[in-house]
């Protein structure tokens, strides 16, 4: 029996208690982002020494930290139900890491451990290293995110060697480098049980990816192998090639974004024509069809076939004609071209495996698009095609759309960002009349105009299988949304409709109004920046009341100014289904947002609410404060670049004190000076569901910081503060320095544009010398000289959980800068200057 549980904080640790003493059933008990703290993991821990059915316990995002993984450590050397544990997203830091690993010395249970973004550090992962040598139960382990270093690299690849039952192992996003892959590559030569390993963002360049392919020439067990994100280049990409044609076990291999060029890529096509068992292929964010410089490459055995000028995708297209295996190949963001392009397609005419064709952005014209269009005609396995951003124009279009009306297996096909125009969309719009397969269809910024609008407009009347149709930025006017109007009236198959950008007034918008009173399907529906004005939303008003499947509406950037919204607005005191509203940048005045909050008082559906870029002033503002205090479905609130004061900012933190779902308040670029600033400090001392505060550009200044400052020292549930722009000065950050000493959820802090000098900068390094979960810290455009930076310098040393530090347009000098250099050398921690 599983138990979700859907309070926060201390609520949220009762119901769990309670489902663990009396639901004598429950395996499964969910405590994902219900803030419990350290004091919550110490109270399960208690429970779980008793508890002898509990098997998955989640526990991701909840501001564990070293104490609260402490105490669950004690409870795993007894506990011999729990086989799945995930701390994913909390602080435990080293010490927890370190006590869990001691704990797994001697667990006989567990078998899945997730650490993801736990700022574990190389202590933490030298622990677990040698915990692996002797625990026989645990079969995954989740390290990603943990500042794991060379160091915690080499000791689990020491561990492979001897541990007999983990399968997957994920260190993605730590710092491994080169001799961290080396020693992985030398575990896997004996290491008989891996299956699946993770090395994605680890600094890997050459000589460990040629080590890595060494290895898998022996290995026999390992599947899929994760290399995205490094730099392992040409040479790499070829010593991996030869490697594929020998071993006969991976199918997922990712190389996305390593520098391989046509080199790297013509020696894994000609590996894929002797390999049986790759399934998927990932080359996307490389230089593939550029003929790059190739004097670097290291001589390799290619094959009688090689030609060092050859287009990669060529080479690819080739192959294809003889495997058998691969179904997916992605190629996103290369330079394939139009040849590129031809000889893929040419491939595909007898290539009978290849379900997923990635080639977004890839310059490829109408020719390109011309080929792919006529192997559609006989492919029959290509389910999904992606030729986002390219050069493919209407004879492309209309090419395509003659091949829809006879392939039966698309299902996906994604032309957005292309100039296939009005003829290219009528073509596709008659295609779609008898095509009974395609189910995504994305024409977003293809210039199909009125014509083209209409066109699909009639197709949708007949078609019943399109499910996402996205004509976004396509110019189809009044006309168009008139004609699609028309058709929702008898289409019962689409759920999404994307209609952004595209000149839509009040004729088209009465139109798909009208339409939703007796449309049961439709659920998203984007009119953001167009032309609506009363009239439309009037007419959506009265669908509201009887539509009863629409979740989402956008209407941003629309005409919707003056006495227009009332009836809207009142409309959503019945409505039940609408899940997110946008009615951001001028579409609501203040007489709106009164209606608005009195419907959000009843209102149990609406989740997120975007009145961005309005002239919403305290009025507005104390009226949705009113709301908040009774509505408890609404978790995020987009409020920014509106004209609310310090009374609006007051009447808001005073709703926060009793509101208990707000998660995300944006206020940036309002007025809440230093007295709102204040207030909103104190509702923080209470509130227990707000993780994210925007306050950029509100003249708090100092003594705004000062006061925000004193709420962080007991606040346990905000991870994000924006504070951009408020000339708090040296005051504001030694005083917020102070809360850092103590607090422990905060994750990310911006102090963009603050007058921020030596002395405050100073302050937070001192401070983050003791801070164990903070991770980003943003110092843009400041007056930080050279000791603030030889402080923050010094920080790096010893920290280990910042991982990003922003500290562009300050006043560094050379000293400075060369203090930060050294320490970029040694330290995980990105620092952009």
């Amino acid at each position: 029996m599983s138990q979700k549980i859907r309070t926060k904080g201390a609520q949220a640790l009762a119901e769990a208690l309670k489902a663990l003493r009396t639901m004598a059933s429950a395996t499964i008990l969910n405590l994902q982002d219900c803030e419990i703290g350290d004091d919550g993991a110490q109270a399960l821990a208690e429970a779980l020494k008793t508890n002898s059915t509990l098997t998955t316990l989640y526990l991701q995002n909840n501001s564990i930290g070293s104490n609260g993984a402490q105490a669950l450590t004690e409870a795993l050397k007894t506990n011999s139900s729990l086989t799945t544990l995930n701390l994913g997203r909390n602080s435990i830091g080293e010490n927890g890491g370190v006590a869990l690993a001691e704990a797994l010395r001697t667990n006989s249970a567990l078998a899945t451990l997730n650490l993801e973004r736990n700022l574990i550090g190389d202590n933490g992962g030298v622990a677990l290293s040698e915990a692996l040598k002797t625990n026989l139960t645990l079969t995954t382990l989740n390290l990603e995110g943990n500042k794991i270093r060379v160091n915690g690299g080499l000791e689990l690849a020491e561990a492979l060697k001897t541990n007999s039952t983990l399968t997957t192992l994920n260190l993605e996003d730590n710092w491994i480098r080169d001799n961290g892959g080396m020693a992985l590559a030398e575990a896997l030569k004996t290491n008989s049980t891996l299956i699946t390993l993770n090395l994605r963002y680890n600094s890997v360049g050459e000589n460990g990816g040629v080590a890595l392919a060494e290895a898998l020439k022996t290995n026999s067990t390992l599947t899929t192998l994760n290399l995205g994100g490094n730099s392992i280049g040409d040479n790499g990409g070829v010593a991996l090639a030869e490697a594929l044609k020998t071993n006969s076990t991976l199918t997922t291999l990712n190389l996305g974004g390593n520098s391989i060029g046509d080199n790297g890529c013509v020696a894994l096509a000609e590996a894929l024509k002797t390999n049986w068992t790759l399934t998927t292929l990932d080359l996307n964010g490389n230089s593939i069809g550029d003929n790059g410089d190739h004097s670097t490459l290291t001589t390799w055995n290619l094959g009688s076939n090689f030609d060092r000028e050859t287009n990669g995708g060529v080479a690819l297209a080739e192959a294809l004609k003889t495997n058998s295996t691969l179904t997916t190949l992605d190629l996103n963001t290369n330079s394939i071209r139009d040849n590129g392009g031809v000889a893929l397609a040419e491939a595909l005419k007898t290539n009978s495996t290849l379900t997923t064709l990635d080639l977004n952005t890839n310059s490829i014209g109408d020719n390109g698009g011309v080929a792919l269009a006529e192997a559609l005609k006989t492919n029959s396995t290509l389910t999904t095609l992606d030729l986002d951003g390219n050069s493919i124009g209407d004879n492309g279009g209309v090419a395509l759309a003659e091949a829809l009306k006879t392939n039966s297996t698309l299902t996906t096909l994604n032309l957005e960002y292309n100039v296939i125009g009005d003829n290219g969309g009528v073509a596709l719009a008659e295609a779609l009349k008898t095509n009974s397969t395609l189910t995504t269809l994305n024409l977003e910024s293809n210039s199909i105009g009125e014509n083209g609008g209409v066109a699909l407009a009639e197709a949708l009347k007949t078609n019943s299988t399109l499910t996402t149709l996205n004509l976004g930025s396509n110019s189809i006017g009044d006309n168009g949304g008139v004609a699609l109007a028309e058709a929702l009236k008898t289409n019962s198959t689409l759920t999404t409709l994307n209609l952004e950008d595209n000149s839509i007034g009040e004729n088209g918008s009465v139109a798909l109004a009208e339409a939703l009173k007796t449309n049961s399907t439709l659920a998203t529906l984007n009119l953001d920046s167009n032309l609506i004005w009363i009239k439309g939303l009037l007419a959506f008003s009265e669908a509201f009341k009887v539509n009863l499947t629409l979740t989402t509406l956008g209407l941003d950037r629309n005409k919707t100014t003056g006495n227009i919204a009332l009836v809207l607005l009142e409309s959503l005191e019945s409505k039940t289904t609408l899940t997110t509203l946008n009615l951001g940048y001028k579409s609501i005045e203040d007489d709106e947002a009164l209606a608005l909050c009195e419907a959000l008082k009843t209102n149990s559906s609406l989740i997120v609410l975007d009145l961005q870029s309005n002239t919403i002033d305290d009025n507005g503002a104390q009226a949705l404060a009113e709301a908040l205090k009774t509505n408890s479905t609404l978790t995020t609130l987009y409020l920014q670049n509106n004209s609310i004061g310090s009374n609006g900012a007051q009447a808001l933190a005073e709703a926060l004190e009793t509101n208990s779902t707000l998660a995300t308040l944006d206020f940036q670029n309002n007025s809440a000076g230093d007295n709102g600033a204040q207030a909103l400090s104190e509702a923080l001392k209470t509130n227990a569901t707000l993780t994210t505060l925007d306050l950029w550009h509100n003249s708090i200044g100092s003594n705004g910081a000062l006061t925000l400052a004193e709420a962080l020292k007991i606040n346990l549930t905000l991870t994000t503060l924006y504070l951009q722009n408020n000339s708090i000065g040296d005051n504001g950050a030694m005083a917020l320095s102070e809360a850092l000493k103590t607090n422990t959820t905060l994750t990310t802090l911006d102090l963009w544009g603050n007058s921020i000098g030596d002395n405050g900068a100073q302050s937070l390094a001192e401070a983050l010398k003791s801070n164990s979960t903070l991770t980003t810290l943003d110092l843009w455009r400041n007056s930080i000289g050279d000791n603030g930076a030889l402080a923050l310098a010094e920080l790096l040393e010893t920290n280990s959980t910042l991982t990003t530090l922003s500290l562009g347009y300050n006043l560094i000098g050379p000293k400075g800068a060369q203090g930060l250099y050294w320490v970029s050398q040694t330290t995980s921690c990105h620092i952009l200057k």
